[in-house]
């Protein structure tokens, strides 16, 4: 990824979420039917609804496909998901088409290596504190708190308190 100077918090219009390693910790557990069974953190899920509240539109863009992720985000009411995605910079550009959004007004978070594209596609690169080391060095803002442990509510947080101090 090109080092280049981050947009600011408060012009993002868009965050789009990974979800195995983001929204959850990364581990999979699968049941005896072969379930994939995930865990989401509450505080994650409060931060998206302030975010959205906001104004600020949510997306969430899976590598995988998970009834138990479709779950979460149709309780969450994230208006935009995008699961089995092969090739998340082509989600973000007909999302961002639709919504009529700026790509570098638009902020991600990630925690491994296949995202890498899709960090250097968005304004503001974030990464969860445990993600790879080649994503940290590539990311312009790194959470503090591992995927699946608030990393998405610290940087909806970031987000609406940069909102707040524009007014």
């Amino acid at each position: 990824m090109k080092a280049r100077k981050a947009t600011p918090l408060v012009r993002i219009e868009l965050l789009i979420l990974d979800v195995d390693g983001v929204l959850t910790d990364g581990r999979l557990y699968f049941s005896g039917q072969g379930e994939a069974l995930k865990v989401f953190h509450v505080r994650d899920g409060h931060g998206i609804k302030l975010l959205m509240a906001a104004g600020v539109a949510v997306a969430a863009f899976s590598g995988r496909r998970s009834r138990a992720v479709a779950a979460r985000i149709r309780e969450l009411r994230v208006p935009h998901l995008v699961q089995a995605c092969s090739d998340k910079v082509a989600a973000l550009q007909r999302l961002t088409e639709r919504l009529n959004i700026d790509p570098l007004n638009c902020a991600c978070i990630v925690d491994d290596t296949p995202d890498l594209p899709l960090m250097s596609a968005v304004g503001m690169a974030g990464a969860v504190a445990d993600a790879h080391p080649v994503v940290r060095s590539a990311a312009h803002w790194i959470a503090k708190a591992n995927g699946g442990q608030g990393a998405v509510r610290e940087l909806c947080d970031a987000i609406l308190r940069a909102r707040a101090g524009r007014r």
